[in-house]
């Protein structure tokens, strides 16, 4: 019976496996073949390169690449120092009101960002951050799942270590800095990969927030790019696609055993 249920289970994996490749495999194909071929599945059909030089001609995908990256990164760094003072006072220090502190985050994980969108926008609208990086990275640059993240890691650290450290004569940032934060590598990459993955493909609240091309990040304009009235030519589409999740994708493929490794480490399931 075992052996039937294991066999099935690998059986629904590849094939999961494959349903999930196989929009990458077509979008592929149809970048780097002429329009003609992107639905004849030809051995011998013509490659080429010209669907990239139209798609990044009838957008401008420097300008979404380097808003993204800005806008990624904004956040990314501010979640990281954050999440690391947040989890640290979570974990090591006691402070009147920590269990109601760290209720509120456990709260804040179970509020969808969605739900905020008009309140968000209202108050980015009152500080004049509409259609500008910040505004765009202002609802995230704080992270409950990474402050919990921390906090978790952080508890783990023996309490031995932390007492040598100040007896050498470490306390405050530099403890953190020299003690907790290499200890808590595999935890730190696993939620920059996570953060990344996740704010680079965000689409719905830069939708709202963003106007122009000056902060409009590549998922918004892969919208545009792609709408209907703009004309479907599903080979250059293709070939902004790959335009647009290529940089997420080579980060993946060249550090997906570090990515295997830190979710292991840090404990997520």
């Amino acid at each position: 019976m075992s052996t039937w249920f294991q066999l099935l289970s690998k059986l629904s994996a590849y094939l999961l496996g494959i349903i999930w490749v196989l929009p990458l495999l077509y979008a592929f194909w149809a970048a780097f073949h002429p329009p003609e071929y992107a639905t004849q599945f030809s051995l011998t059909a013509p490659l080429t390169l010209e669907n990239f030089v139209s798609a990044w001609d009838q957008a401008p995908f420097y300008r979404y690449m380097l808003n993204t990256i800005v806008i990624t990164t904004l956040i990314l760094v501010s979640q990281l120092f954050v999440c690391t003072l947040a989890g640290y006072a979570l974990a090591r220090e006691n402070f009147f009101g920590r269990g109601f502190a760290l209720a509120l985050v456990l709260t804040q994980l179970m509020v969808m960002p969605e739900v905020l969108i008009v309140e968000n926008y209202k108050t980015l609208s009152d500080l004049g951050q509409i259609d500008t990086y910040l505004g765009v990275g202002l609802p995230y640059l704080a992270s409950a799942f990474g402050i919990f993240l921390l906090r978790q890691t952080f508890k783990t650290v023996p309490q031995e270590l932390e007492d040598a450290a100040r007896v050498e004569g470490l306390s405050g940032l530099s403890l953190i800095w020299k003690v907790f934060v290499p200890l808590a590598f595999p935890t730190y990459l696993a939620f920059s990969l996570v953060s990344i993955s996740y704010h680079w493909n965000n689409f719905l609240w830069p939708l709202v927030v963003t106007n122009t091309v000056a902060s409009r990040p590549l998922t918004v304009g892969m919208a545009i790019f792609g709408a209907p009235e703009s004309g479907v030519d599903w080979s250059v589409i293709s070939a902004g696609t790959l335009i647009a999740i290529g940089p997420l994708l080579a980060l993946f493929l060249v550090f997906q055993r570090q990515f295997i490794q830190s979710f292991m480490h840090a404990g997520i399931k």
